[in-house]
């Protein structure tokens, strides 16, 4: 007969052992990098597609997930509230918005400046030849896009204000739709539905963001994951520069393989890349002060619910650059 003592340790043994083995593998288990996406995301689609950035990770214990996004607002929410710890690139509008609800996120890269990758168009008929012959007409563009910082700069400089337009508040969708159909008089637009534009209907620009908006896209982190996982954020950023550098150096192939997931042929898609610059870099002082003059610029127009300190959010850097 067993001795109710040795029964006792045998099954503490055993169970021991059977946490112990669970602890193991639960340690050897990859730790999930989420990351999160839009269609218009060139440069983590294209890491997303190769495996590239999985490969990378591995030794780092690191897996990829990957989550995609219908437009940048949502994704920085789910960044804010921890579904996800890394995203892709947001267009310079978004970030104000997403800090302005107090969200605690972090800097990590940028896209080099691309102004001529949105604009104000009018149709190829129109008699409007200038921003300022805006004045009174209906004009469409997206709300707390950076189209709309775009038309604010663009009709300060002519000294008019918003107020001096007839905003349309329209998604890309509905404002091609109202552009075409004869509803607006002009069409605030990025790429690739500005290539698309001009390519289909033969839209003519009135002015691009050369000398009013740089046209920046960010990289953003949730705050805890970027002071947490450095090495990732190092890894990620080493990825995403040379996933630049084969869309600049394989315009055709880059356009030939994002077309098909955007819905657009890959004509338009080439020459909306022309206008982008896929240079990944660090965040600088001047990207941050243009951060701050579209939140001020959002704030003055009501668009923002308060004023946001960008200077606030944390900046991480590659380790090379301190």
């Amino acid at each position: 007969m067993t001795n109710p003592f040795r029964r006792r340790l045998l099954l503490a043994g055993a169970t021991f052992a059977a946490a112990t083995t669970t602890g193991l593998a639960r340690a050897a288990d990859p730790e999930k990098l989420r990351i999160g996406y839009q269609k218009s995301s060139t440069l983590t689609i294209l890491l997303k597609s190769r495996g590239e950035l999985e490969r990378t990770l591995a030794p780092l214990g690191v897996a990829v997930s990957w989550h995609e996004f219908t437009s940048g607002l949502p994704l920085l929410e789910a960044l804010n509230v921890g579904a996800i710890d890394l995203s892709a690139d947001v267009a310079d509008a978004v970030p104000p918005f997403a800090l302005a609800a107090g969200a605690s996120l972090t800097y990590y890269a940028l896209e080099a400046p691309s102004p001529t990758a949105q604009a104000i168009v009018v149709r190829k008929d129109s008699p409007i030849t200038s921003v300022a012959q805006l004045k009174g007409k209906r004009v469409a563009f997206a709300k707390g896009a950076g189209a709309h910082f775009l038309l604010l700069e663009a009709l300060a400089r002519e000294g008019l204000s918003i107020r001096d337009v007839e905003p349309a508040y329209l998604s890309p969708a509905d404002g091609r739709a109202a552009f075409e159909n004869g509803s607006v008089a002009a069409w605030v637009v990025w790429d690739p539905f500005l290539a698309a534009v001009q390519r289909q209907a033969g839209a003519r620009i009135l002015t691009d963001g050369a000398g009013l908006s740089a046209y920046r896209r960010f990289y953003l982190a949730g705050s805890p994951y970027a002071a947490r996982r450095p090495d990732v954020l190092t890894a990620v950023y080493g990825e995403l520069q040379r996933a630049g550098e084969w869309v600049r150096k394989n315009p055709g192939p880059a356009a030939q393989w994002h077309a098909p997931l955007i819905g657009l042929d890959a004509a338009t898609v080439e020459a909306a890349n022309q206008r982008r610059s896929y240079r990944v870099q660090p965040v600088d002082a001047e990207a941050l002060a243009e951060q701050q003059r579209i939140a001020d610029a959002f704030t003055q127009a009501q668009v923002l619910p308060r004023k946001v300190v960008v200077a606030d959010s944390p900046v991480w850097k590659p380790a090379r650059l301190g």
